[in-house]
């Protein structure tokens, strides 16, 4: 056995170089996962917002499936043949004033998720003859609704295309 005096402190520097490194792998490990739940949180806020804009949808379907159509203008939430293009969805379009809410603001999101309906130029219907007459025609109609998730930034658009 050696003398206490002659030894100069090893076990303790290697405990401490130890300790080091254990500290900088669970802080390592602590900030993968702090990333994997804020990535789950925004997966969850993209899903919720694009189930809102999905109701919304489907809300806008059941306006058009009605027995009676409402009046299209070149503003407003019903819209005209070209009042718009597409770019104007994402730019500049007011959807505070310029859209109809769905009923009330579904739990967990921001705020009531919203659509607009484009009357799109008439077609007539396949299998009529042009000699018979007046050719029967068939609506379609785009419907663009917006989705906010819980974080008001967090927006999904989704569109449809209605034939009626």
């Amino acid at each position: 056995m050696r003398n206490s005096n002659s030894q100069r402190g090893a076990a303790l520097v290697t405990g401490l170089i130890f300790m080091v490194v254990l500290t900088l792998l669970v802080v390592s490990a602590m900030r993968g996962t702090i990333l994997e739940e804020k990535m789950s949180g925004n997966a969850r806020d993209a899903d919720l917002a694009f189930q809102s804009a999905e109701a919304a949808l489907r809300a806008g379907e059941k306006v058009l499936n009605g027995a009676t159509l409402p009046t299209f203008s070149a503003s407003g939430a019903y819209l005209t043949v070209g009042s718009r293009d597409d770019a104007y969805w994402l730019s500049t379009h007011n959807w505070t004033t310029n859209s109809v809410a769905y009923g009330s603001v579904p739990n967990g999101v921001a705020a009531a998720p919203r659509y607009v309906i484009e009357q799109l130029p008439a077609v007539p219907s396949a299998g009529f003859s042009k000699k018979a007459g007046i050719i029967p025609e068939t609506g379609y109609y785009k419907v663009t609704a917006r989705g906010v998730g819980g974080n008001p930034n967090t927006l999904r658009l989704v569109q449809t295309t209605y034939r009626r």
